[in-house]
């Protein structure tokens, strides 16, 4: 029989790996308010002097010294250059067509459409936070098939995200079209964090309760192992 302490043991480390693996797939609460400053920097200064291209230029200078802070920290790339071209296309968009709503409209619908797909791939069986997760716990697919337990747990996720983020999408969207810049800024600002929060945590609760993930490149380098010592067994013999 395995003992309470082995048991406990076990839990808190499939829960500190779960926790490692959702830091490093979403940026971790940095990675959040990375996201969400520029934006906040872009509706204060818009606020103050309703200047379009002022309120641009300093929501990409400050995306750009957040950037290249994580790359001079050796931090994923992905967060630092993600970062740097949602804020620098939402500015050229809202610079281009003259209106400082458009510069939270591809973010808007980035959200969208993740929604959307958390939402169908979790009705298709192959939920995206499996997908998205599954290489970093390094099980890749294999909960799809052989661990049934953590394909349950990751399409409850899959569906917590995608609700989260139509609701949040369904707050901002009427307020792109008829409220005004500093309304939508203001209100996206404050849907920045809690909703990822929320998710993130919801994610933790679900893994931390399903069975541990299936290391398969662990298996992959135990049956090189026993091939290789087969054949080595084969040429003393």
């Amino acid at each position: 029989m395995t003992s309470p302490d082995k048991t406990a043991g076990a839990q808190g480390d499939s829960r500190a790996a779960t926790e490692a693996a959702l830091l490093e797939a979403f940026g971790g609460v940095r990675g959040m308010v990375e996201t969400t400053v520029p934006g906040l920097v872009f509706v204060a200064v818009y606020t103050a002097d309703r200047d379009l291209h002022i309120a641009g230029i300093a929501a990409l200078a400050l995306s750009l010294v957040l950037g290249i802070a994580r790359l001079l920290r050796r931090d994923t790339l992905k967060h630092a250059f993600g970062g740097v071209f949602g804020v620098a296309f939402g500015a050229v968009f809202a610079m281009m067509s003259g209106d400082a709503k458009n510069f939270y409209l591809p973010g808007m619908l980035y959200t969208l459409g993740l929604a959307v797909a958390y939402i169908v791939t979790a009705l298709c069986g192959v939920p995206l936070l499996g997908l998205i997760l599954g290489p970093i716990f390094k099980e890749n697919l294999s909960w799809r098939t052989r661990n049934p337990g953590r394909k349950k747990a990751y399409t409850k996720a899959s569906w917590a995200w995608g609700l989260i983020l139509l609701a949040k999408s369904a707050v901002l969207f009427p307020l792109y079209w008829w409220g005004d810049a500093t309304q939508l800024g203001w209100v996206k600002v404050a849907l920045g964090i809690p909703p990822m929060l929320l998710s993130v945590y919801l994610t933790w609760i679900f893994l931390a309760k399903a069975p541990p993930p299936i290391d398969v490149f662990a298996e992959l380098e135990a049956a090189e192992a026993e091939a290789k010592a087969k054949a080595a067994a084969a040429q003393g013999s």
